[in-house]
């Protein structure tokens, strides 16, 4: 464990003047901005700086205590005075994703991340964790922060520009707030950023648990200018200086779009109230990606920026795990099989013991038997001409039309299954064809068909809803 001691200055200003800030009782928004190291089998943290975000803190006061159990990594604010915890977080990180793929096991890589909390009044421990093999919470870092020094920085970063309000439903406080964060947008482009963010919007609370939730969030937009149009995408050879950094081929994976540039992000995305950010790329190329905690990545203009969105979002918003397990990914099989943190996946088989056991009807088998071969079968099939159209450089026409054709014939595959709609455990899952299961045959985190989430994500996502917006239980 790596301990630094930092004695800090912070600026607990009354109030952020513009139309979407708090009141003026809020607290400001401190960030800790530090240096994440290692590779497989090491990890080190450094400090880069400590900031004060121009807007004020968004969260509710009555829900600083994360009791979700969601995410690779956990921190705690604690009051030196008291030794109480006064605000916790759980999240995951690009850095926690890349030590899980084979780079990992040949090179020494570094991340910027952030911790963003309420500036406290008096000094504060901020204790870093990170779940273990048993998937139990250790102290990896441990930083304390002196409010009565001199190095907190509250001078505000260049301008984003205007902050867009999409939709407000009330006080930041009192609601999730989202951010729809623009990438690749020139100042020209301006309109077209805001019309694709009110687009994508309107699709997400069409999907439930979202649309019946609506007025339990704020969303907010930003579309800071570029100089050139679109984002990097270095497997054809693009690159762009985009203000949030987003690009293409992260980890070496083609249509996975994040951004490395935690700095720009931050600072851009700080003008904002904001618990969420959608980072909207202004690009063609089916991408997307999501982070718990961080952010979720779609390409606006793609043919299926409808179910990447949404799924993506899953993925940051509810720390929901990817249920497919057909598909190429960056990431290298686990060397044993541990019950997954995410709420939506499991390695287990006792009824009794199912994480969402109480939506399983008892007439519901366990496992629950499905077409899984004919399923594989078809996939298969799929993916050796998916990486035809890619080797031959084929339009990206011909790959949508593929997806198009995988999605009808999985629609009706999933759809005449006999325990199609219900709650099991059905196997295949979190990248694996054996040994994890989902909740449902389908589902958005599972295929691309106009399905909606299944039974335990849309819980899921709901918990977390009411994390921001209901008093603590």
């Amino acid at each position: 464990m790596i301990k630094a001691l930092l004695a800090a200055s912070l600026l607990l200003a009354a109030g952020f003047s513009s139309s979407t800030a708090q009141a003026s009782a809020a607290p400001r928004t401190l960030r800790v901005d530090y240096y994440h190291s290692g590779d497989v089998s090491q990890e080190h943290f450094s400090l880069d700086r400590i900031v004060v975000e121009p807007a004020a803190w968004p969260g509710n006061p009555a829900r600083a205590i994360d009791d979700t159990n969601l995410g690779k990594y956990l921190f705690e604010v604690i009051d030196r005075q008291t030794n109480r915890v006064v605000y916790s977080r759980g999240f995951a990180s690009v850095y926690g994703e890349w030590e899980t793929t084979g780079e990992a096991g040949e090179m020494w890589r570094t991340f910027h991340e952030s911790l963003r909390f309420p500036a406290p009044a008096a000094p504060v421990q901020v204790v870093l964790k990170k779940r273990d093999a048993k998937n139990a919470f250790r102290e990896v870092w441990s930083l304390l922060v002196d409010p009565h020094g001199t190095f907190v920085d509250p001078s505000a970063p260049p301008s984003s520009g205007p902050v867009i309000e999409i939709e407000r439903n009330g006080a930041p406080a009192d609601k999730v707030d989202f951010l729809i964060l623009g990438d690749g947008y020139t100042a020209a482009e301006r309109g077209k950023c805001e019309q694709d963010a009110r687009r994508l919007v309107e699709i997400l609370f069409g999907v439930s648990p979202f649309k019946e939730r609506r007025r339990d969030f704020n969303v907010w937009g930003l579309c800071p200018p570029a100089a050139e149009s679109g984002i990097s995408r270095p497997s054809t050879g693009i690159h762009r200086r985009s203000p949030v950094g987003a690009t293409y081929d992260a980890f070496g994976s083609e249509r996975y779009i994040l951004s490395f540039d935690n700095r720009a992000f931050r600072d851009v995305a700080g003008f904002a109230p904001y618990e969420f950010v959608e980072i909207l790329t202004n690009s063609h190329t089916y991408g997307g990606g999501g982070i718990f905690g961080l952010y979720s990545t779609v390409a606006a203009d793609s043919f299926w920026s409808p179910y990447v969105f949404v799924h993506e979002f899953g993925h940051h918003f509810a720390a929901l795990a990817d249920e497919y397990y057909t598909s190429d990914v960056a990431y290298e099989p686990a060397d044993e099989i541990v019950e997954p943190w995410e709420p939506n996946v499991t390695a287990e088989t006792d009824r009794a013991r199912l994480k969402w056991k109480d939506l399983v009807e008892p007439a519901t088998p366990i496992p629950t038997p499905w077409a899984k071969e004919e399923f594989e079968k078809q996939s298969l099939a799929i993916q050796k001409r998916r990486r035809e159209i890619r080797a031959q450089n084929r339009p990206e026409e011909e790959m949508d039309a593929l997806f198009r054709e995988q999605r009808t014939a999985e629609t009706k595959l999933l759809g005449a299954e006999r325990h199609a709609g219900k709650v099991g455990a059905f196997e295949g899952a979190n990248y694996a064809a054996r040994g994890y299961y989902r909740p449902q045959t389908d589902c958005i985190m599972f295929t691309r068909d106009e399905v909606p989430f299944c039974h335990v994500c849309q819980r899921a996502i709901e918990r977390v809803i009411d994390l921001y917006t209901r008093p603590a239980p």
